[in-house]
């Protein structure tokens, strides 16, 4: 994981869809929410009559006029805002650097964020709205409600037109101190619900009392509370429930699950930083091939054994209802 590539900045940029289109994304969550993870994240094979534009993260940061390396990305999908509405955005953590593409040196990125925002930004609203037009032309989509009227193919193109001149947010953060930092923020945030019980004041008959933060406001002014009715409390709650199966956290480039043991050991090599022990022996060690899940390509753990305590015993001499010729 990324806190095993010490030697280097980790940064972390945030990726957020317009109200617009939450409310299409909250209809249809597993689509939505998958193109969105794929938009920013993931790293689709070069052709060069779709032009630069169509390159993903993963190749912008390949490509000489960035970094010019293979970098490594976990990202954390959220769908809520403190007050608990449908808020869906994605945190990305990306370690500040990574491998040449020859695999002979660490590039390190020299600039406060490992691309620019602006960039960014564009391309992402473009190939989003792109992948969310597709899904519609080919009847993925589902409205129901206020919403059922983009059924239509004319007014849902009526309805995205505007969201391709408006700006969205990508937002890149001040870059992390180091692993530990790192590793402080993802155990806060990767299997984070809507809202922890530290932020709950009070329930009753009126309702259930919780903190919010108002980021318009300053200091002691942006924590206030709120009370919503009981009814309005779940319905908020049960918005951030995913469909099932859906993975909220994914791994991409140095960290995909595939390759990850052999490229975050070989990022600690050209930075020469040591490999981490337990128990004397180095975690990232080459794992034994037998223990590889087929399915999913994880390391397999032996949690128990159990001792054959029936004797082995020779075949029948003869088929089942005949007697053995004597």
């Amino acid at each position: 994981m990324i806190p095993r590539i010490i030697g280097c900045a980790s940064l972390h940029v945030v990726f957020t869809i317009p109200a617009e289109l939450a409310d299409i994304a909250y209809q249809n969550k597993a689509v939505i929410y998958d193109a969105l993870f794929r938009t920013a994240s993931e790293n689709e094979e070069a052709q060069p009559a779709r032009g630069a534009g169509e390159h993903r993260l993963l190749t912008i940061a390949a490509d000489g006029k960035h970094l010019g390396a293979r970098i490594g990305i976990t990202a954390v999908l959220h769908t809520w805002g403190s007050a608990m509405t449908h808020h869906p955005h994605i945190h990305m953590i990306v370690p500040g650097g990574g491998i040449a593409l020859d695999g002979t040196r660490w590039v390190r990125n020299r600039r406060k964020f490992l691309l620019p925002v602006r960039v960014l930004s564009k391309l992402f609203r473009r190939l989003l709205l792109t992948k969310v037009m597709e899904a519609h032309a080919t009847d993925k989509l589902r409205f129901y409600g206020h919403l059922v009227a983009l059924s239509d193919q004319k007014a849902f193109a009526q309805h995205i037109a505007p969201l391709r001149k408006k700006k969205w947010f990508v937002y890149a953060k001040a870059p992390f101190a180091g692993p530990e930092a790192v590793l402080a923020y993802l155990s806060r945030y990767t299997h984070r619900v809507a809202i922890s019980n530290s932020r709950l004041l009070s329930f009753d008959a009126n309702g259930v009392s919780f903190n919010f933060k108002d980021y318009r406001a300053n200091g002691d002014a942006r924590y206030q509370p709120m009370t919503l009715a009981t009814d309005e409390f779940i319905r908020r709650f049960l918005l951030h429930v995913l469909p099932k199966g859906f993975h909220r956290i994914r791994h991409y480039g140095l960290l995909a699950s595939g390759n990850r043991k052999i490229n975050v050991a070989r990022a600690r090599e050209l930075l020469g930083a040591p490999q981490p022990l337990v128990d004397g022996a180095v975690i990232d060690a080459p794992p034994d091939p037998w223990r590889i899940c087929p399915c999913c390509g994880g390391h397999m753990v032996i949690i128990e054994t159990f001792e054959n305590t029936m004797k082995a015993r020779a075949p029948p001499s003869s088929p089942p209802g005949k007697r053995a010729p004597p």
